[in-house]
């Protein structure tokens, strides 16, 4: 076997001009054209109208390379295309080698015969997707899927056509990697491996298909490697029980296994697998991957509210807590490693454990589901069909077969991988948004092709190539056949009356859903973020670049409304964008927080969305750049193991402990009605114990015949969460909008000290600060708590990593905080 890499520097033009411009390859048009500087930056301003003609023309990229000696002694010699996006046209030396229509698929075409030595010219030309979807719409219109008429019709990202948080800007160009592979008698061509767990020991069964076209005395071997070194290896020829000389199946125990969970719920430890073929000595192929050992199922049981719907790793039930996740850029060969890490670790942080894989993007590279399985963070992955109607011909059912079986192949090996959803809103669509005509025949065909698609042809293939993994037709959905999607009784629902639907938060307390997979509330992204893309004249949320950065419909007039409703109107654009991450956080806060205490019903929330693919006001809690918003301060909070948090009626509230541990905890809860300069009017000490995996009512206090109306706007209650000592939670509840709160200055002080490579800040108040916000004002930084509340007369330490170079001085002097009295003071 020997690989040749095509990646690196390539050339491209457009289809019919003359000259030739360096390109990237992986890569693709707009990032090369930025990079040469022949267009402007999309995400900046409005720029993203100046470069609409890029999708619209024709390009061609061409490569003259020599293929390695070694590579022209093998058998049999391919060209591997990982990803081509999208409409593109493969020619070597002047022969067609293949066409592509989908960018989520592999292509491999043998090219031994059209290969030669010294200088090869390698050609792929693309087509306008544009152009396409215009005559495929003109002959046979499809609803949604995008900003721009007709994406369905081609496998490519759906919010690449522009979604209510990303623009318009359709890549094109070599995404992924592309090499020359040379074998000599055979290839691996699949390994799927699966677990067989009992007791203390777990059986890894390895059934290994290969694509041979000489006859040979071949021999596969699977080598196990643990986590502490240890190997094991077994060996076998192909044939054997399968009695077909193209498969080989080989088993081996594992005793005493060190096991995979889910992050909170323990270790992720991984097995190095090996399996090589051989003819001989000679090794004639080689595969590697990292496994998890766990088991998982998908617990659907009827029970007193309906059917459950639970994740269970390991015998154990999980209570999923986490996100959406979406394509990290517009233009995603721009992600870095150690972006997408960042990202990954900042959710692992925040204590999620599962990242839902939104059908509107692209099946993730091998690098996210790395990242995931050291993290232990489970992936619902959708595939990819989002909020449309999908076409209905045989060749279209072909390409989605290919393009489900390939990237189920490549990631089933993965113990981060949770569940196969077979779309996103779909179900909902058909149901709900008015897309089922029984009267109109073109559509009853495409509503029995959605059918075929999602109840047939997709839960066969993940039978057929993953059958340790679920299947769940789309999201929401109520299960096969859709009846009722976002039934609270069974299934998963996405909940968007707070945002869409101006509802306030409080309506998230009269939701209880099975399984929370969607809900969100928007806000404006840092205030660095903003200046990227709006000049100082345009920062104002009215303004034409503030609106052009808002991409749902109303979305900052729906900002507006909530915050007026319950915060003090701004005094300048820079605390609107404080508050509006404040808001934000508490939205999302109230609804979390209501569900963990309901935990035996509701077994998951993943609210919308972790990232963004470009600066913009969304519902992210990390933006673009990776800057944490108040949402991920709090979703840190929110999801923690041990969640102490308040259940208010009016002037009645109730005191609660969630604990996802999975020992009986012990500590005590102290809480204390106090003014807002820190008088204490009513106070209490309470020893808990935790059970495990549930919810505890810790005290009921009502204080209807305590406080008088003038009374709610100066008073607070605050619970906290105390072991040994060591304050582990808070929680602090008003009796009136925050808005009416008669805060007065704080005045904040804080000193700086350092401790290794650490600065810590000590903090404290005059008054109760609402929302403490700590930045840096020359440098990013994540500290160890944010946007949290602080009493009158109570200490706080935060700590933060010290910028490098930096010492606690320059820290001191770059430090900002603000509180929301700040905000309109």
């Amino acid at each position: 076997m020997f690989q040749q890499s095509l990646n690196g520097t390539w050339q491209f033009r457009r289809l019919g001009e003359s000259e030739w411009l360096p390109a990237s390859v992986p890569g693709g048009i707009h990032t090369d054209l930025l990079a040469l500087k022949r267009i402007p930056d999309p995400f900046v301003a409005d720029n993203e109208h100046a470069v609409q003609w890029v999708a619209e023309n024709d390009w061609e990229y061409r490569l003259i390379f020599s293929p390695a000696s070694a590579l022209l002694q093998e058998d049999k010699v391919f060209l591997v295309c990982d990803g081509l996006d999208t409409l593109a046209t493969v020619t070597l030396n002047g022969h067609l080698l293949g066409e592509s229509h989908n960018m989520f698929r592999q292509y491999r075409w043998e090219v031994s015969e059209r290969l030669k030595a010294g200088e090869n010219e390698l050609r792929v030309v693309f087509h306008s997707p544009l152009a396409f979807l215009r005559a495929r719409q003109a002959e046979k219109p499809l609803r949604g899927g995008g900003d721009i008429p007709g994406g369905p019709h081609l496998r490519k990202a759906p919010c690449q056509w522009g979604w209510d948080w990303g623009p318009k800007l359709p890549p094109i160009g070599i995404w992924k990697d592309i090499r020359l592979e040379g074998y000599t008698t055979a290839r691996l061509e699949d390994i799927h491996l699966r677990q067989r767990h009992a007791g203390d020991q777990v059986t890894l069964h390895a059934a290994i298909r290969l694509e041979q076209w000489q006859e040979a005395d071949l021999q596969v071997t699977l080598q196990v490697t643990a986590p502490d070194g240890a190997t094991q290896v077994v060996q076998g020829k192909p044939g054997g029980e399968h009695d077909r000389p193209s498969a080989c199946l080989l088993q081996t125990i594992i005793h005493q296994p060190q096991r995979w969970w889910p992050n909170g719920y323990g270790t992720q430890p991984l097995y190095e697998v090996d399996v090589a073929l051989w003819q001989g000595q000679k090794q004639l192929d080689r595969r590697t991957c990292r496994l998890g050992l766990r088991t998982l199922e998908l617990r659907r049981e009827a029970d007193e509210w309906g059917e459950s719907f639970q994740f269970v790793v390991n015998g154990v039930p999980i209570f999923a807590k986490g996100a959406n996740w979406i394509p990290a850029d517009s233009f995603p060969t721009r992600v870095q490693d150690a972006h997408l890490e960042w990202l990954i670790r900042s959710a692992a942080e925040a204590h999620m454990n599962m990242l839902r894989a939104w059908g509107g993007g692209f099946y993730p590279e091998d690098r996210f589901y790395d990242l995931c399985d050291r993290y232990g963070i489970l992936v619902w992955q959708d595939f990819i069909f989002s909020c449309g109607i999908y076409p209905d011909d045989e060749a279209f059912f072909d390409n989605v077969r290919q393009e489900a079986m390939e990237n189920i192949r490549r990631l089933r090996h993965h113990p981060s991988l949770a569940l196969w959803c077979g779309n996103n809103e779909m179900e909902e669509g058909w149901v709900n948004w008015h897309w089922d005509d029984p009267t109109d025949h073109t559509n009853r065909r495409l509503k029995a092709a959605y059918d075929r698609m999602f109840h047939h042809l997709l839960p066969a293939i993940v039978a057929d190539e993953d059958p340790d993994r679920p299947y769940w037709p789309s999201s929401p959905s109520s299960g096969i056949p859709f009846d009722h999607p976002n039934d609270q009784q069974r299934g998963d629902t996405h909940y968007w009356d707070v945002w869409h639907g101006r509802k306030p938060f409080t309506a998230y307390r009269q939701q209880y859903p099975r399984f929370m997979s969607e809900f969100g509330f928007q806000s404006l992204p840092p205030l660095a973020t903003i200046q990227t893309y709006a000049p100082p004249e345009e920062q104002n949320i009215t303004s034409y670049i503030m609106e052009h950065h808002q991409r749902s419909p109303s979305g900052n007039s729906l900002m507006v409304s909530q915050m007026t409703d319950q915060f003090r109107l701004p005094k300048d654009f820079a605390s609107f964008v404080y508050v509006s991450m404040v808001l934000q956080a508490e939205g999302i806060r109230y609804g979390v927080e209501h569900w963990r205490r309901n935990r035996q019903r509701v077994s998951g929330t993943l609210y919308w969305q972790l990232n963004d693919c470009w600066p913009v006001a969304s519902w992210s809690s990390i933006d673009y750049f990776g800057r944490w918003k108040a949402l991920h301060y709090l979703a840190r909070r929110f999801y923690a193991p041990l969640l102490l948090s308040m259940e208010e009626n009016d002037l009645r509230l109730d005191l609660h402990l969630t604990s996802d541990l999975l020992q009986p905890w012990q500590g005590e809860v102290a809480w204390r009605l106090e003014t807002l300069a820190g008088h204490v009017l009513e106070q209490d000490e309470l020893p808990v114990t935790a059970p495990p995996q549930r919810d505890s009512l810790v005290a009921s206090l009502d204080f209807s015949a305590r406080l008088t109306e003038a009374e709610r706007r100066q008073v607070v209650l605050i619970a906290e969460l105390w072991q040994d000592n060591e304050l582990i939670g808070q929680s602090l509840a008003t009796f009136v909008p925050n808005k009416h709160l008669m805060l007065t200055n704080p005045h904040l002080q804080w000193e700086v000290a350092t401790e290794h490579d650490q600065a810590v800040i000590r903090l404290r108040a005059a008054s109760l600060a609402r929302f403490v916000e700590l930045s840096l004002a020359e440098t990013d930084a994540v500290f160890s708590d944010n946007y949290f509340d602080l009493s009158p007369n109570r200490e706080r330490r935060v700590s933060v990593p010290l910028p490098a170079g930096w010492d606690g001085e320059r820290l001191r002097q770059a430090l900002r905080l603000r509180s929301l009295y700040d905000s309109y003071a």
